[in-house]
């Protein structure tokens, strides 16, 4: 019997090849997720290609959002920040096809992926073997969640983790132990935060939680924990998950936001 690397529908998350699909999914099990109220159901990767297209926006110079169309599980986007010593994905999304592929092979390709946490793990394995078998870099913390295995996955343990052209990754845990944000120096400076820092709808916000879908909000020092990680690097731009974009005074925006929410504390 052919076996299948079979996907979730509700995470999007790409597990191991098996002949019949996984009887659960631990990431939805997992109280930062959910597991479906009509069941667990599974997909492929060439059922979604029948279905489902990406976009490649340019959304502020030399940062294009990845986007898949309709939105698919938990509907976020990837980034592809172009550097002068090779481009890097940062987050990742299920669907992956040719067209996607020769898109971003015209804007230079890929060199490295770069995941904030568990739940962006995606089809991190495909879009790096589709990319010639590039590094994917993933806190060692969140490393019980890998539920596909590659050689290509590269477990870093620091609290910041060096890329190239001072591209940096930063550990600041909440959301998952090893959640983690990039900085790009380049310019005035962005944080590419995933869901680890909330963009809010006002774009003159943030926000943090344990879990977006089931609102559990993060304690205080979790909360304090994030704020310290980024809190000595300059930034003016906050690129999130879900097309919400802070393109001016983003650390203003940050500082501000970790105040309010200090206040709920005391």
């Amino acid at each position: 019997m052919l076996s299948t690397s079979y996907i979730c529908t509700t995470c999007g998350i790409q597990y191991e090849a098996s002949a019949l699909p996984p009887g659960r999914c631990i990431i939805c099990e997992d109280d930062r997720q959910y597991v479906n109220s009509n069941g667990q159901s599974w997909t492929t990767l060439d059922r979604l290609n029948q279905q489902y297209k990406n976009i490649i926006e340019l959304v502020a110079p030399n940062v294009y959002a990845i986007y898949t169309t309709p939105s698919f599980a938990i509907g976020q986007r990837a980034h592809l920040l172009i550097t002068p010593h090779g481009n890097i994905l940062w987050d990742c999304i299920t669907n992956l096809d040719l067209t996607t592929i020769d898109l971003i092979n015209r804007l230079g390709g890929v060199k490295a992926i770069a995941i904030s946490h568990p739940h962006y793990f995606s089809t991190i394995v495909e879009w790096s073997r589709a990319f010639g078998g590039v590094p994917i870099y993933i806190n060692g913390l969140d490393e019980k969640w890998l539920v596909r295995k590659d050689t290509a996955i590269q477990l870093w343990n620091e609290q910041e983790f060096d890329l190239w052209d001072k591209v940096t990754l930063i550990r600041c845990g909440g959301h998952f132990p090893g959640a983690s944000v990039m900085y790009n120096p380049a310019g005035k400076g962005a944080l590419f935060v995933g869901d680890t820092i909330q963009v809010a709808p006002d774009l003159k916000t943030v926000s943090f939680m344990y879990s977006y879908p089931n609102l559990i909000p993060l304690p205080k020092k979790d909360i304090l924990q994030i704020e310290k990680a980024v809190k000595n690097i300059d930034y003016d731009g906050m690129y999130g998950a879900f097309g919400r974009y802070i393109k001016r005074d983003a650390k203003a925006a940050m500082a501000f936001s970790v105040e309010r929410y200090l206040q709920i504390f005391e």
